[in-house]
């Protein structure tokens, strides 16, 4: 357990790059037709709720996935995925299982989890921000006061 420890943060980012590509896929889908295609009928351009939810699946799983604002897109993910569910498939049967909304409600817990622990390391947000800082340093010198010119 303790080496599992000394992993965490990796796994955890590990878990947000997985997360968040396989939710990405999904959206370029029903978006793009490519990779299978979507499941079901491809959605028309700017139909509700079709087209804006592979928009949030495509925009917000490549937020998630490379770390950039992880846990607002992550809980904007969660958010969608809980619509889904509640919308399309829980009317079907109460159990996910029944319903055909196992990927909505893993989906929607994964991307809680996520918003909650953060993106770990490898995120592109903590390279921005720590170069950002190295950058944002700057070397002060002050001057003996013997040496200063007299105005």
């Amino acid at each position: 357990m303790e080496a599992l420890e000394k992993r965490r943060e990796h796994v955890i980012a590990l878990f947000r790059i997985v997360v968040g590509l396989l939710f990405a896929c999904h959206g370029a889908a029903t978006l793009f037709d490519v990779l299978g295609g979507p499941h079901g009928p491809a959605p028309g351009f700017a139909a509700w709720p079709g087209w804006w939810a592979a928009v949030v699946q495509l925009v917000g799983g490549a937020l998630v996935l490379c770390g950039v604002a992880t846990r607002a897109a992550a809980v904007l993910c969660s958010g969608s995925m809980a619509y889904a569910y509640f919308v399309e498939h829980q009317p079907d049967g109460l159990f996910p299982i029944e319903n055909g909304g196992e990927s909505a409600a893993l989906f929607c817990w994964s991307f809680l989890l996520v918003a909650a622990v953060g993106p770990g390391r490898w995120s592109l947000a903590s390279r921005l921000h720590s170069r950002r800082a190295d950058g944002d340093r700057r070397v002060t010198r002050t001057l003996p006061s013997d040496t200063a010119t007299p105005m």
